[in-house]
């Protein structure tokens, strides 16, 4: 409730025409099908610690959304800034003449990681804002993603494009695309 007229307002605060950062909402999600939606931050923490939600994927991708650093989000009360991480992909609020998504990544893997990758090259802020939040629903697996768990042909074409996407960034940004590659082979 009332997330756009938060965003609108951190927007604006932030002065975020005038900067390149991306706002990030904290994303969590339940088990259940139905929800009585919290009202406020204090409503979802309460929710949290009860366990009726958890942080997103914690059980599946901790990696995705663990950046976010929940522990200081449970806390904060200004925005505050983050540094990219291997496998990042949290849900953002950028400005229209941000980089575009990479077209190569469509259907299931690497739409996010990829993205956060190229704002972060070009050196964008990861702001995380303290009373934004946005809750994930549980729904059947799309279409994507069982064709990446079953198909060792699709994971194969993804991994092709994941390295291809790393020699870009390398062309485009040099020795400092360095960290990028750096970390995905220490995975």
């Amino acid at each position: 409730y009332g997330l756009y007229d938060y965003l609108r307002n951190s927007i604006q605060q932030l002065e975020l025409p005038q900067r390149k950062a991306a706002l990030i909402v904290p994303a969590f999600e339940t088990l259940h099908y139905r929800l009585t939606f919290p009202k406020s931050k204090a409503e979802l923490l309460s929710m949290l610690d009860m366990g009726s939600l958890y942080t997103f994927r914690y059980h599946v991708w901790p990696k995705g959304h663990a950046p976010t650093d929940y522990a200081k989000w449970r806390t904060a009360t200004v925005p505050y800034r983050v540094a990219w991480q291997p496998d990042f992909e949290p849900y953002v609020v950028v400005r229209r003449d941000c980089p575009k998504y990479d077209q190569r990544f469509v259907g299931f893997g690497w739409n996010k990681v990829s993205h956060i990758m190229e704002l972060d090259a070009q050196e964008y802020e990861l702001l995380v804002l303290p009373n934004a939040f946005m809750i994930h629903m549980p729904h059947a697996p799309s279409f994507d993603i069982s064709k990446f768990r079953l198909s060792a042909g699709y994971r194969s074409c993804l991994q092709m494009l994941r390295e291809e996407f790393h020699q870009d960034l390398s062309r485009r940004y040099g020795a400092a695309a360095l960290k990028y590659l750096t970390a995905e082979r220490s995975l």
